[in-house]
This record gives structure tokens, sequence and C-alpha cells, in this order.
């Protein structure tokens, strides 16, 4: 008995369902034939003259709709009569979504209650009352104005670019003042040796710290391998430093593969390279103080090294710990509240 009550039941809402999807499409048909009469309207009366009859006035009470005026016109033709209706002000709150003249079931509280619950209720404005009207500064905008430069991705341009900006512009602000660049990067290349960078975003960067002038001091985070172990090491003398558990790798440049190319293209490229190793090799040279085949035959292989090794080695001056800060005393939150405008509410 229940089984066959709840298949009646299902019955009885399929029934209801079509019922309604069949009053739509006669109401989307209706307004198809509507349309269809109109355009044959204008296309009559474009043609040929046409004498109309005086024209009445209807005052329809629509719902939802609001100083709404419909025109009634005919013409010599009764089958090329269509109303004319000017664009009328439709209040959503009120009208039905779906023909009101066909009497379907609508939802007006779709456009009605569009608002959020809280403030429709007329509370205290809502959830969004207490939020600032300005977003929150990001953490690397937070970073920068204490003058602290994180490279912690491979060197592709993107990263170069925004490093670049980023010296070049604590330069502008104040030149007497050092700033701290901490890296975590794989050079040009990821994790599994891949290359992904030319090494000219390396110099990029190098040659942008020793143009602006300013103290660089570098701190090794994580790894620093090939290019960015020469970034480490190009900070100012006596400023470099490593944490504890860090690493540094010296390698040799890679190359993005060179695909299909003449014999003539390869070797272009293949002097090409041997000039950036040079180069690479001169920048090492200076900021290491090792001759340049002394780096040449260590780099023939991975060179890794631990933090006392790179001490050893040159690439760095000193280990840091917490008793040895790399920064100079950073703002308190006093300062921070005074520098950004805010007021301390007193007590």
């Amino acid at each position: 008995f229940l089984l066959k009550s709840t298949q009646t039941q299902n019955c009885q809402f399929l029934f209801t369902m079509a019922s309604i999807a069949s009053m739509n499409a006669t109401a989307f048909a209706q307004k198809a034939v509507l349309t269809s009469r109109k355009s044959n309207t204008f296309a009559s009366t474009s043609s040929r003259a046409v004498n109309h009859a005086p024209c009445k006035v209807l005052r329809t009470p629509l719902t939802g709709l609001r100083n709404t005026r419909v025109t009634a016109s005919a013409s010599s033709d009764a089958s090329l009569w269509m109303p004319e209706l000017e664009a009328p002000s439709v209040d959503f709150a009120q009208a039905n979504l779906i023909l009101p003249e066909m009497g379907l079931p609508t939802f007006p509280g779709v456009f009605a209650g569009s608002a959020s619950p809280a403030v429709s209720a007329g509370g205290g404005g809502g959830y969004d009352a207490h939020r600032p009207k300005t977003p929150p500064p990001d953490l690397p905008s937070l970073l920068l104005d204490s003058r602290i430069v994180y490279l912690g991705m491979p060197l592709v341009p993107a990263v170069t670019e925004l490093i670049v900006a980023e010296l070049l512009y604590l330069q502008y602000t104040d030149a007497t003042k050092p700033l701290y660049i901490y890296i975590n990067s794989t050079g040009c290349t990821r994790a599994d040796g891949t290359t992904v960078g030319f090494e000219t975003e390396a110099t990029a960067i190098y040659d942008t710290m020793s143009y602006i002038g300013v103290e660089c001091q570098t701190v090794g985070v994580g790894v620093a391998v090939g290019q960015a172990c020469m970034l480490l090491s190009a900070g100012t003398k006596g400023k470099r430093f490593m944490l504890p558990h860090a690493t540094a790798m010296l390698q040799q440049p890679r190359v993005p593969s060179t695909g299909s190319r003449q014999a003539v293209e390869i070797y272009i490229k293949w002097q090409e390279v041997l000039r950036m190793k040079k180069t690479y090799l001169d920048i090492l040279s200076r900021t290491t103080g090792h001759s340049l085949e002394k780096l040449d035959k260590d780099m023939l292989r991975p060179l890794y090294m631990q933090p006392l090794d790179a001490v050893e080695y040159g690439v760095i001056d000193k280990i840091l710990t917490k008793d040895e800060p790399a920064i100079a005393t950073v703002k308190s939150g006093a300062q921070w509240d005074t520098d950004a405008g805010l007021v301390q509410r007193q007590a």
C-alpha cells in the first residue's frame, strides 16, 4: 500500500511539472507569433501607405508594471494589428518573472532578496560593516618597507624583473641605508636540473646590485645553486651570510635545448655559452678571490658547500645565528602604525 501511494504521488508530481513546462512552451510560442506579426507589420507598412483608424488608449493594470501605456492601432488589414507598448518601469520586487498574464508560478524573491540577509534584516550594516575600506598590504610590500628583498624562485624573466625593480626602488627611496637580499633559489635551473632561464637573468641582477651603489647584505636560506650562489657571493664584503643548515653549490652554466638548427647556428650558440661561462667565472673570481683556473676546475662537477665550506671557499663571510642578526633593528609596532598614519585611541 505504501509503495503504491508513493508511486501515485510521484506520478502527480511529474504530471504537475509537465503541465508547467507545457504552459511555458505555449507562452513562448505566443510571444514568437506576436514578434512575427510585428515584423510583418513593419515590412508591409514600409512598402505601402496604410490608413490608420483612430487610436484607442487602453489602460491595463499589470502586476509589477507601473506607468504602462498600451496603444492599440488597427490598419485596413485586421491581421496586422499589433499592440504598441511604451517602455515600462518594472518593479522587480513585485513583478512576476515568467509571463504574469498567464498566471504561472514565479519567484519574485530572486530579485527582491538579492541583498545580504544581515543587511535586509535591518541590523548594523551586515557582515561587511567593520571591514577596512582599503585592502591590507601584502607580505612582499611589508618586507620591501623593511628593505628586504626575497629571492625564492628560479631565475626566470618575471622574477628578474621584480628583483631589479625592488633594488632600484630601494636605491631611490634611501641610498644611504643597506638592503638585505635573502636567497633560496636553484638559479637558472629547476631542482631536477632542467634549464628554465638564461644566464643573463643572474647577470642582470648582479649588474643592478653593482650599479645602485647601496650596501647589499646577502643571506643564503635553503639552497643557492649555480647563478644564485654567484649572487650570494656578490654581496658587500663582510656582509655575506648563510643560515646554519643552508647549502650552496657551484656548477657549469646550463643551456636550453637548441632544437633543430643548422651547424653554423649551433657553433654560434656554443661561442655564446663559452662567453657566458667566462663572465660567470670572472664574477666569481672577483667575489671569492680564486683564480679562473681553480674555479673552472672546481666546477667541472657540481661543487656542494655547507656553511663552513662556503666560508672557507670565500662565498660567504659568516654563518648567521640568532645572536648575530644580519639586519638592523626593525620598526616597533607603534612605529609601524605612526608611519602608516594610524592614530591609537586613548584608553
